[in-house]
């Protein structure tokens, strides 16, 4: 894929930049924490790129800072306040597209380089259940954050039960449309040749686990 498909990102990246000091000039500066934590994020498939040589693609990289740039930028301009619940329903199923991406991604990458071998069919259910952990897993956050520090928020981070349960909802929409177009588009091809091109040149026979290329 051509580069500048990778600007996108860092037009998101800097959004997120933004999102974040305007955050501190406000003074919450919990979320202006948060959005540290999110520049963080973004940079991994750029370390992932330089440490195992792992080419992470423009489409996932830019879904990654969008997700994050949609988590900070709802804190910081309220946006999670002023267009609820659309606001936080379309982040939520923007990050579990995100999810099911990775998901689907980690899953041809233990295919390729452990002895972990997966059908088709398993490899639909593995992303759907790899985002639903994710997704309770935050939801879980959120509450635990809402009762340890729910006077340091500027606002709760869930408003009871109905909105816990559509965010997974949500959560499984985006599993379910990503493991579906996945298992497709492995219909015809080899495994090993997909996860090539997630790859730099020049290191399409390394080997991360013991039962090597299959």
């Amino acid at each position: 894929m051509k580069l500048h498909w990778y600007y996108l990102a860092y037009v998101m990246q800097g959004l997120i930049v933004l999102s974040t000091l305007y955050a501190l000039y406000i003074g919450d500066y919990f979320v202006a924490f948060s959005g540290v934590v999110a520049v963080g994020l973004t940079m991994i498939p750029y370390i992932a790129r330089r440490r195992v040589h792992i080419v992470v693609p423009w489409e996932v990289n830019f879904l990654i800072a969008l997700s994050l740039f949609l988590h900070v930028a709802g804190y910081s301009y309220h946006w999670y306040v002023d267009l609820y619940p659309y606001y936080d329903k379309i982040a939520h199923f923007v990050a579990s597209l995100t999810i099911s991406l990775l998901g689907f991604l980690t899953v041809l990458l233990l295919d390729r380089f452990t002895c972990l071998r997966m059908q088709r069919w398993q490899i639909f259910f593995f992303i759907i259940m790899f985002t639903l952990a994710f997704g309770a897993i935050w939801e879980i956050w959120e509450y635990m954050l809402d009762t340890i520090f729910g006077p340091l928020l500027s606002k709760p981070l869930q408003h009871g039960l109905d909105d816990t349960m559509i965010d997974l909802i949500f959560d499984l929409v985006g599993a379910f449309i990503v493991a579906t177009l996945g298992t497709w588009y492995l219909k015809n091809k080899n495994f090993e040749d997909v996860v090539d091109s997630l790859l730099e040149p020049g290191y399409e026979n390394n080997k991360l686990g013991d039962c090597g290329k299959k």
